[in-house]
């Protein structure tokens, strides 16, 4: 097994960040070594799980894996950001600790990145899993339409803006390699928050270089009870807060950017949409008071939302009858 001071390859940093899910991180750890593109280093940063993977990590004995572990929870971005920061490779590509990748995933990916240096970012598409390891069908279907990658042209795609940050087309979390010189991992503020994908896919946009699509499933994504977006109860109630203030912000730096006024009415609008989200958020946490002024703000922008004014007419309700009325909304 060559490693990268002898290889004729260039260094992939594979950076996997983990929080509490050893038996999905063992899978994760081993859909990396077994790459058939074999000079790579796996950066593991964990953020303090309770049980300490460690050990887990070592049963591997590889020695191209570098193991951090965090002293306290620092949080999902500045664990992400870390790992990002030390990595040594020309480069790389994030793997969440609950997703898989195929064995030929950085052989087909890094090639088109050597073969064209007007290239930032290379990537695929990829199957969608559920919590056991199965191929959601409908899932990866629906998923590859949603995404317009059913649509998109194989190759290179220079600018790539509409693709990157409209279709959304790239999974930067999970299912592409990046060339890391040109991204400044301190430039990604903390206020991204959980939108860290789709504002490392923004740096990448306006880099001026170009983005690669392979179009193959060469990755496998699991969705899953412990995903921000299949929580329940009150944990969904606070991850919906929590992305709708990233959202807002991440839209808000996309509407000030001169580079992509053609798309200011859609950012502007998603912004919209997360004022409203949010104020729903603070609603269902009886927050009423806090929630208007994103009712207001959203009203403001747009002449008729129904979604946004029944919220602000809930808001001002009896506290006892706005929340179960937001129950019943959910």
């Amino acid at each position: 097994m060559l490693l990268h001071q002898e290889s004729p390859q260039p260094l992939v940093s594979v950076i996997i960040p983990t929080y509490n899910r050893p038996e999905y991180l063992k899978q994760a750890i081993a859909s990396a070594i077994k790459q058939t593109y074999q000079n790579i280093e796996i950066i593991i940063s964990d953020n303090c799980s309770s049980d300490n993977p460690q050990g887990l990590v070592a049963s591997f004995g590889d020695s191209r894996i570098r193991f951090w572990r965090h002293q306290q929870n620092v949080g999902m971005l500045a664990n992400q950001q870390h790992a990002f920061k030390i990595a040594r490779g020309k480069y790389l590509a994030s793997l969440h600790d609950d997703d898989i990748w195929n064995e030929d995933f950085l052989a087909k990916l890094v090639p088109p990145l050597e073969a064209n240096p007007e290239l930032i970012i290379a990537f695929c598409d990829q199957y969608i899993i559920d919590a056991d390891g199965r191929i959601n069908h409908a899932g990866t279907e629906e998923n590859t339409h949603g995404y317009k990658r059913d649509k998109l042209t194989p190759g290179i795609h220079q600018p790539f803006y509409k693709i990157g940050l409209i279709d959304k087309s790239i999974p930067t979390a999970a299912a592409c390699v990046i060339r890391n010189i040109f991204v400044n991992w301190d430039s990604i503020p903390s206020e991204v928050g959980g939108m860290w994908d789709l504002y490392l896919t923004y740096l990448c946009c306006i880099s001026g270089y170009g983005a690669y699509y392979y179009p193959e499933r060469l990755t496998r994504y699991r969705a899953h009870e412990q995903t921000d977006t299949m929580l329940s109860g009150s944990r969904d109630v606070q991850a919906k807060i929590r992305k709708a203030k990233s959202e807002m912000f991440c839209y808000q730096v996309f509407m000030e950017d001169a580079r992509l006024q053609e798309f200011r009415t859609y950012f502007q609008q998603k912004w919209l949409e997360a004022n409203t989200t949010l104020g729903i958020g603070l609603l269902r946490s009886e927050q009423m008071a806090a929630a208007r002024p994103y009712f207001w703000q959203a009203l403001k922008k747009q002449k008729f939302n129904l979604r946004t004014m029944a919220a602000l007419a809930l808001s001002f309700s009896p506290r006892f009858l706005a929340t179960k009325l937001m129950k019943i909304s959910k």
